[in-house]
């Protein structure tokens, strides 16, 4: 959400941008669980997802991700396949195991739940089971759910469910957009460990990148202050609603919060076309990319379009060929 915006208003402007992106050929929109979050507004992920997928007709609409920990299994596994029984082979859920939220937000979302390092590795496995094909004998079964095979994605800013999906033999994202610097050891973690399933039958990985495209690179530069400031906020615990962009950074931060502001945003891809070009090139080429998901966190809701626009066109021309 950006300041002085509403709820409805940035659901509206969800809904847009996922029917522009359909239209210049993005291949999935995903939405993530947060909750407590004033300035994040899509804690009810699975409606908004819903809402989305209702309002396109093509592309795919997922979550990125539903943070399993906070639900149990055979919930989402219901919610899912609902979603899915609605928009037959257009729906994606990514998990994650964070909280999505602060220590007490966590407690009352996990209310009565006590939580061990087996948890999540076990809940993927029962939603792998619940949205699978029907068992003979099996009493527990989710309805909505079962036989729907919604694909699960895991994702991850560490090794840990790198390793996961490797085992299990899912796709893997990783959260490049805050957390670049296991990029490179997750993507070999998983490539290296990886076994063939009734999933996958190889490899295959996304990673979240910022991107703030515009018509020149001091115009982009201007623009990238809003996620800037955005990050620095966050870190400050501030709130984390958008803020317009600003001429410079100077003076707004120390050097230390700009090294860990930069640190955070390391992967950004800011510029005009060509700039933006040039850039995800090297990082499709160093990272060993399947799928590209962006995040354009811009103030004004035409900039965020316009940034997505730009990147659309090169990423349909020229980058990474067999990059989607």
């Amino acid at each position: 959400m950006r300041a002085g915006g509403t709820v409805g208003e940035t659901l509206h402007n969800t809904l847009d941008v996922a029917r522009h992106a359909e239209e210049w050929g993005y291949t999935r929109y995903w939405l993530a669980e947060h909750h407590n979050m004033p300035g994040i507004a899509s804690a009810a992920t699975s409606v908004l997802i819903g809402y989305v997928a209702g309002g396109t007709s093509r592309i795919r609409v997922g979550s990125g991700g539903i943070m399993l920990p906070n639900h149990p299994s055979l919930v989402i596994a219901e919610q899912f396949g609902t979603l899915e029984s609605l928009y037959p082979g257009r729906i994606d859920l990514g998990l994650g195991r964070a909280p999505g939220s602060d220590g007490l937000t966590m407690r009352a979302l996990r209310r009565g739940i006590v939580e061990s390092e087996e948890d999540f590795p076990r809940q993927v496995s029962e939603l792998l089971e619940l949205l699978g094909p029907e068992q003979a004998g099996k009493r527990l079964r989710a309805f909505p759910g079962q036989g729907t095979q919604v694909p699960i994605w895991l994702l991850g800013s560490s090794t840990f469910s790198a390793q996961l999906a490797a085992k299990l033999g899912l796709p893997f994202a990783f959260a490049s957009h805050f957390a670049p610097a296991l990029l490179e050891e997750a993507i070999h973690v998983y490539r290296r460990n990886f076994q063939p399933s009734a999933n996958l039958e190889k490899p295959y990985v996304m990673a979240g990148v910022p991107v703030v495209a515009a018509e020149t690179d001091e115009q982009a530069r201007y623009l990238a202050t809003t996620p800037q400031q955005r990050v620095l906020s966050l870190m400050r615990g501030g709130p984390i609603f958008l803020q317009p962009p600003v001429e410079s950074m100077e003076g707004r931060w120390s050097e230390a919060e700009r090294w860990m502001v930069e640190s955070k945003l390391g992967v950004m891809i800011t510029g005009g076309p060509e700039t933006v070009r040039r850039k995800l090139e090297e990082f499709v080429a160093y990272a060993g990319l399947d799928e590209v998901m962006f995040v354009c966190d811009l103030y004004e809701h035409a900039h965020r379009l316009r940034s997505l626009e730009i990147v659309a066109a090169v990423m349909n021309s020229t980058v990474g060929a067999g990059t989607r």
